[in-house]
């Protein structure tokens, strides 16, 4: 099998963590599959994968052979679409955005990506659950709020501003909270982490400060869907990125609250797994997202 193929393939199960997955997603046999990994195991003299029958996982020498391997089969792609014109890289990308960015924000913008790019295929992932990159196979996603030191390359987008806001009915039930000390008379609709579950307390700055306490509560969610739907029920106050209540805003269905004690803003990232190297077709959708999150979420 050519040396290009075989880094393919090795890649491919690297990312996928997974002989079976891998081979689906490449279109061949699962038996080719490992035949190719034990040839370049051959080749290279050092065993790459630990192999059990629930999980593939790299060896230290793997994990260093891995990285130059994406580099060089990198570099070959980008051989083979030298001489196409710079307009229009090829190739399918894959990328997951939060799910509400995705649905208000990209989903809607794409059809003007895909008549620029022709020739890139896209496959949209719209979830608020974390993606981890290399088992998903995923070329880049966009977070939202701090990162941990996840060893991945970012890209700063800009930073997220989160308001506070009631339902009209709401506030004419409840009163409208002058500040932080009015809290205690009111009422939150509670948002879960859709990852870990927890129900994140009411923030805000004071003085550069992140102030934090706990709301009363009757109903939670775990979806900025029904985390809306119930503040629009006069359920309670809630806090949301102002891009994400823009229409209820414009509309008086919704209405700020102590604007002067906000959240502080979450950073905006696309988070990729190499430094060097992307492929061309990443390149320009990553400029395209950044501009268009620029001009719609953070304007």
């Amino acid at each position: 099998m050519d040396r290009i193929d075989l880094f393919r393939i090795f890649a491919r199960v690297v990312e996928s963590a997974s002989f079976t997955r891998a081979a689906g997603l490449l279109g061949i046999p699962r038996s080719s599959v490992s035949a190719a990994v034990q040839e370049l195991e051959g080749r290279v003299g050092a065993r790459l994968l630990y192999r059990t029958t629930r999980k593939v996982s790299l060896t230290q020498d793997g994990a260093a052979f891995y990285e130059r391997c994406v580099r060089l089969v990198a570099d070959v792609e980008e051989a083979e679409t030298l001489f196409r014109s710079a307009a229009t890289p090829a190739g399918r990308l894959r990328f997951d955005v939060p799910g509400r960015i995705g649905r208000l924000i990209v989903a809607p913008a794409l059809p003007a990506f895909l008549d620029s790019y022709p020739e890139i295929d896209i496959e949209l992932g719209v979830t608020d659950r974390a993606i981890n990159l290399v088992e998903d196979s995923v070329d880049c996603v966009l977070r939202v709020g701090p990162l941990s030191d996840s060893g991945l390359i970012a890209r700063p987008i800009g930073e997220l501003a989160l308001i506070n806001v009631a339902s009209p009915a709401y506030l004419e039930r409840h009163g409208v909270p002058a500040g932080p000390d009015a809290l205690g008379a009111h009422w939150a609709v509670s948002y879960a982490s859709p990852s870990s579950g927890r129900v994140a307390p009411w923030e805000w700055c004071d003085s550069g400060e992140i102030r934090s306490c706990a709301m009363r509560s009757r109903v939670t969610v775990n979806s900025a869907e029904a985390y809306i739907a119930c503040c629009l029920a006069g359920l309670g106050l809630i806090q949301i990125p102002a891009y994400d209540v823009r229409p209820q805003l414009a509309a008086g269905t919704l209405v700020e609250v102590m604007a002067g004690h906000r959240a502080a803003p979450m950073p905006m990232t696309l988070l990729y797994p190499h430094r060097q190297h992307l492929s061309r077709r990443l390149q320009v959708f990553a400029d395209w997202l950044d501009a268009l999150l620029r001009r719609e979420v953070l304007a």
